[in-house]
């Protein structure tokens, strides 16, 4: 079963009978997963037992410090790591591998193949993924740029791009493949901090505009309450569910606000205080 969900205020709890306009039907369902990946000549557990529903238009943010497995979690998501014990399920179907239903937008720039123009990085897996035509891939690549404010750069190759740019490439080449669930691995952790803010008011005018679920995984608790609208915090390695949260009272206006700033330091005693007795 899913953690109990707790919340930063009592009058936002969140109830299965009251859920958030944002969210309908249940999407993916995580059941007990347990994760390990081998060392040289060791097996390091990554996750303990973690469960936790998303449902459909949820923002949903895997919270925790490094280390505590988030990024492993979303790569068993993902379908790139088997796990040792537990169930992954998309609309109510077992995941046992990678799929166009679910795309991973990673941290790294390094995401788009250099020798392809911008619109040609956008529409190049549509066409792969044999979903449409070479003209309707491009067409709906064009549609995905504009979204992201990079219409006028659609003949230029990434090497001519700043990082920022590279991350709302590889964003609508996300969105433009119409996953099930937009998967998100730090994207923003490398970027300096204002172009990091104008990325979280993008992706949220995004989830506006073309109402996707999100799986984001970050470890900053400032970002997971502007993003998230729900958030899953994980312990210290190996991760296990510390809390679940409801954070759709939060925006990029709230940050210096004393209900944020408290909400932050609650946070940080959720992850950090009593480790001995919660492990």
């Amino acid at each position: 079963m899913a953690a109990n969900p707790s919340t930063l205020t009592g009058r936002h709890a969140w109830h299965d009978g009251a859920r958030s306009s944002l969210a309908s039907a249940r999407l993916l369902r995580v059941a007990g997963l347990t994760l390990e990946y081998r060392v040289r000549e060791r097996v390091v557990r990554a996750t303990q037992q973690v469960s936790f529903d998303v449902y459909e238009r949820d923002r949903f943010v895997l919270l925790g410090p490094s280390g505590c497995g988030k990024s492993t979690l979303l790569k068993a998501i993902a379908g790139f790591v088997t796990p040792a014990s537990g169930s992954i399920e998309l609309d109510a179907q077992p995941i046992h591998g990678p799929g166009p239903d679910r795309v991973v937008v990673f941290q790294e720039f390094d995401q788009l193949p250099p020798w392809k123009t911008v619109l040609e990085n956008v529409a190049f897996p549509l066409r792969v993924a044999k979903k449409l035509s070479r003209a309707e891939a491009k067409e709906r690549a064009a549609h995905f740029l504009e979204k992201v404010g990079l219409a006028d750069f659609a003949k230029a190759y990434p090497l001519t791009l700043s990082g920022g740019m590279k991350q709302r490439v590889a964003i609508a080449r996300a969105l433009a493949m119409q996953p099930r669930v937009l998967l998100m691995d730090e994207p923003f952790a490398a970027l300096d901090a204002l172009t990091r803010r104008r990325m979280q008011e993008e992706l949220l005018r995004l989830s506006d505009e073309v109402h996707f679920t999100l799986l984001f995984v970050t470890h900053s608790i400032e970002e997971a309450l502007i993003v998230g609208n729900r958030i899953l915090l994980l312990s210290p390695h190996p991760g296990r569910v510390r809390a679940e949260l409801n954070s759709h009272q939060y925006a990029q206006q709230s940050v210096g606000r004393d209900d944020f700033q408290e909400a932050v330091a609650r946070i940080h005693r959720l992850l950090f205080e009593n480790e001995t007795k919660v492990s």
